[in-house]
């Protein structure tokens, strides 16, 4: 991919300038290298003190390109910027965040990513170790003994080398962790003194190659054949297709294995499209959890194959909530590799008849290489439709997805962010990018950040990218939309507007049924009105196309379509969309 191009960016020099030319090398300089040695395109940060070794090396030395810096108005932002960018491609970028302020701001935004299992080389800086060599006050209280206690618990693994040796072992480390399945973010703490120290000669770089990621486990010839075995015999198997790549030949395999083993297929909105939604054997819409024609379908097999599902143990309880499961259970899975005693994102125990330790593709594809030409199965499950368009005066995210359809005319839409109310058949998925996922993690205020950094690794391809936020998501995170602008990055953001921390006015709702209170009191304390805040007028203040409010289906279809084509132009659009509250069966929280 090739670096931004922004008129307003201070960019001192676009190639790397030769030792000569710097003069003296510093610790700084080498970490620098190693940063454009791992193919890095990008750095997120907001500036910080306890990087600025590192910052003058990237900006003097390398030119500011390979890896180019994105200056971020928050921590958050810059996490979920590379966040994002790792959703669509596979591939880490780095962030820099200041000292321990820095990773302070930044902790909802790195659990989200740990969640979410995307890789990340999140470098942090700290005052110096050395006591004796701290400014007075601002190095002192921007020094912590162990900065990456913080985070330990949700990232793959840390480190704050002691020397610039030692500095480079972590990093060629930390990034083979990170690109290794189960793939996660790691975290490195940079001493100010290792990055500020001057160097008696310069350092040769090393093999990177010889630093590798491990390659794909995948699973041995009597474990596929026993997993072979079940899976023929069986007279109704169902997939469950969880975390799995964003990659066209696998997706293609993935549809190759349904249609061999004639099986019913469900996907999840919160891990982004691995099937088309639209095939027969899909049994759908995808949702936040499973639907009703999901659960339907899924109670009739006999063998399920869980590919990476995210709670599998909450899937199984929700088919089967008064006995043991029936079915036969094969789980293909290397997350529990990430598993600890802090958190509790591994979900519950799931029961599984066969384990299988391989990243899902590597299974996906040993498996279907096993098997014979699809098989034809009667009564396969047909896909269902989204609602009707509605009768009422006030918008809905129905009309939403129609408008955006309509604006599109027939390009691919990546939807890089959905609500927690979309509803999985408003629109089909026939590509591993039309979704992307949700947080991660479900921390709110991340779905700006992400939609910049999945813009950013869609361009130069056909998909327009298309976040759609709530707006309590997108009041936390406006700011990250000046990132988009500043370096020209087009997208597209529709803000599903209600008013609301909509979601807990449903959990307060349930509270006071049980207890059997005044249900209409539900709403204090959750609503984002009198005065509604300006949206459009937020969006503009970060240089982007800012329409709305909109609160008729005219004006929508047209403020869509005007912001569709602002973004084939190269622009940031935001579109306020003032919607009815409300969410679809399988998207409540």
């Amino acid at each position: 991919m090739s670096t931004l191009e922004n008129p307003s960016s201070q960019i001192v020099r676009t190639e790397s300038p030769t030792q000569s030319e710097l003069g003296s090398r510093w610790g700084s300089d080498h970490i620098s290298d190693l940063l454009r040695g791992f193919d890095i395109p990008f750095i997120c940060l907001n500036p910080g003190s306890s990087f600025r070794g590192l910052h003058d090396s990237i900006v003097n030395g390398l030119g500011n390109v390979s890896p180019q810096m994105l200056v971020c108005l928050h921590e958050e932002h810059a996490v979920a910027i590379a966040h994002g960018y790792a959703r669509v491609t596979g591939k880490p970028l780095a962030v820099a965040l200041h000292a321990n302020v820095g990773l302070m701001h930044a902790t909802m935004a790195i659990f989200n990513a740990w969640c979410d299992r995307v890789p990340m080389l999140i470098l942090g800086g700290t005052g110096p170790v050395d006591a004796a060599r701290r400014r007075p006050y601002i190095d002192w209280i921007h020094s912590t003994r162990d900065q990456a206690s913080m985070v330990r618990s949700y990232v793959k693994w840390d480190d704050q080398p002691g020397s610039l040796s030692a500095a480079e072992e972590s990093l060629l480390r930390g990034m083979q962790m990170s690109m290794t399945a189960p793939q996660g973010p790691v975290y490195i703490n940079l001493d100010s003194d290792i990055q500020e120290a001057e160097l008696s000669q310069d350092r040769p770089l090393p093999q990177f190659s010889r630093f590798a990621p491990f390659a794909d486990a995948r699973p041995s010839d009597d474990v596929l054949a026993t997993a072979a075995d079940l899976l023929k015999n069986a007279r109704k198997p169902a997939i469950l297709m969880g975390r799995l790549t964003r990659d066209k030949a696998d997706w293609d395999r993935r549809v190759l294995l349904a249609e061999q083993l004639g099986a019913t297929v469900a996907t999840d909105l919160k891990v982004g499209a691995a099937f088309p939604t639209a095939h027969a054997l899909h049994a759908g819409p995808p949702g936040m959890s499973l639907s009703p024609n999901a659960l339907a379908e899924l109670r009739e097999a006999d063998v399920i194959l869980s590919l990476d599902w995210v709670d599998l143990a909450g899937a199984l309880t929700t088919l089967w909530p008064k006995q043991t499961c029936p079915a036969k259970v094969i789980h293909v899975s290397l997350d529990h590799h990430l598993h600890n005693g802090s958190n509790f994102e591994y979900m519950a125990l799931p029961e599984v008849d066969l384990h299988i330790q391989s990243t899902p593709d590597a299974f996906v594809r040993c498996l279907s290489a096993t098997l014979n030409a699809p098989t034809a199965r009667s009564a396969t499950p047909q896909r269902e439709k989204g609602p009707a368009a509605p009768t009422g005066d006030e918008l809905t995210l129905s009309d939403i997805a129609q408008a955006l359809e309509a604006a599109a005319e027939g390009q691919p839409i990546s939807l890089t962010r959905v609500p927690l109310g979309w509803d999985g058949g408003l629109t089909d998925f026939n590509h591993p990018l039309d979704q992307l996922g949700h947080s991660g993690g479900g921390g709110v205020g991340s779905g700006p950040g992400m939609a910049v950094g999945a813009a950013l690794a869609l361009m130069g391809t056909e998909h327009l990218p298309v976040a759609i936020l709530g707006d309590g998501d997108t009041l936390m995170g406006v700011t990250a939309i000046w990132t988009a602008t500043h370096y020209n990055i087009p997208m597209l953001v529709i803000v599903a507007n209600n008013r609301s921390y909509f979601n807990d006015e449903l959990h307060q709702e349930r509270v006071a049924r049980r207890r059997d209170r005044p249900v209409e009191n539900k709403w204090i304390g959750q609503r984002i009105d009198d005065p509604a805040p300006d949206i459009a007028m937020m969006a503009r203040a970060q240089g982007a196309v800012g329409i709305g409010p909109i609160r008729d289906i005219d004006a929508l279809r047209a403020a869509v379509k005007d912001a569709v084509a602002a973004i084939r132009d190269g622009k940031v659009a935001v579109v306020d969309v003032h919607i009815a509250a409300g969410y679809a069966a399988a998207g409540a929280s």
